[in-house]
């Protein structure tokens, strides 16, 4: 039995739609009182589910019942409620995730965490590295995921990128290249170490075909759309104040993330790709799928 933590995000629903596509024995964890709008997904696939919370260990405990496989999505940055913080989900609930799967006999674990391109010291990133030594250290097989940035959030326009509208934002000048990789691939990368050797105690950094500048993207957006695009750019220098100032951690993430961004992330795929055959999703993939919906 495989267990998936985080199951109505949208990486750890992807993992489920390709499990049970695979006939895999899959448990989906759901926290207690997920909105129909998020586990209606999961009701249309043949796999069980469970509710819990990583802030609840008796939960997570009753969860493991009979799991031979931990795989671990989740995150408080995309969906917090009540108590859900950096340090309770992020750090604490996915450490005591490691230690209860440890206790009750798991033999793989795979942990979704970052790139170690995308450097920063914000309390999400210590909190991704802090989870990545423990699960090194369980005694379990374990897989650590390490993406670069996901196109389908950087390229959206919830962070200003607008290509529908032709209106972006790009961080710094936009010249830096990034390995931008569709979750998608996250998601097969996460199903193929179930079975890959090459995944067994690996540490795998993910990127996308190509490694493109933010401008190089609007300028492909331009010529893919006929339309030119009007362009808001946010320098470094105010993304590092940002940062400064921010007083909460998730205010200091999100600032640390964008800085990130703005300085670019390039990714080798070559090696990978040659023991997991996974096909990677391009920018222009995506910008394609944006201008037809």
């Amino acid at each position: 039995m495989h267990l998936v933590v985080g199951s109505t995000g949208l990486v750890g629903g992807t993992i489920c739609r390709l499990m049970a596509g695979r006939g895999l024995a899959t448990r989906a964890l759901v926290r207690t009182g997920s909105s129909p709008e998020r586990t209606a997904p999961l009701a249309k696939l043949s796999l069980e589910t469970v509710e819990g919370d990583l802030k609840d260990r008796a939960s997570i405990a009753a969860a493991l019942a009979g799991v031979d496989t931990v795989i671990t999505t989740a995150s408080s940055t995309a969906s917090r409620r009540g108590e859900d913080s950096l340090q309770s989900v992020d750090l604490q609930g996915q450490l005591d995730l490691v230690d209860a799967a440890r206790s009750a006999g798991v033999r793989r674990f795979v942990y979704l965490s970052v790139s170690t391109g995308i450097a920063g010291d914000s309390p999400l990133m210590l909190a991704k590295r802090a989870v990545e030594r423990r699960v090194m250290d369980s005694g379990m097989t374990w897989t650590v995921l390490r993406p670069s940035f996901f196109m389908e959030v950087w390229f959206s326009p919830h962070l200003g990128f607008d290509i529908a509208n032709g209106r972006v934002r790009i961080y710094g000048t936009g010249e830096s290249p990034a390995s931008w990789i569709s979750l998608a691939d996250v998601a097969a990368f996460a199903v193929e170490s179930l079975s890959n050797p090459a995944a067994n105690d690996a540490a795998l950094e993910l990127g996308g075909p190509e490694a493109l500048s933010a401008m190089d993207v609007v300028r492909m957006c331009e010529t893919m759309s006929g339309r030119r695009f009007e362009i808001e750019k946010v320098p470094e220098a105010a993304l590092q104040a940002q940062k400064d100032a921010a007083t909460d951690p998730m205010g200091k993430t999100f600032a640390s993330l964008m800085l990130a961004c703005a300085r670019g992330d390039v990714i080798d795929m070559r090696r990978t790709l040659e023991a997991f055959p996974v096909r990677l999703t391009s920018v222009r993939d995506h910008i394609q799928r944006t201008l037809a919906s």
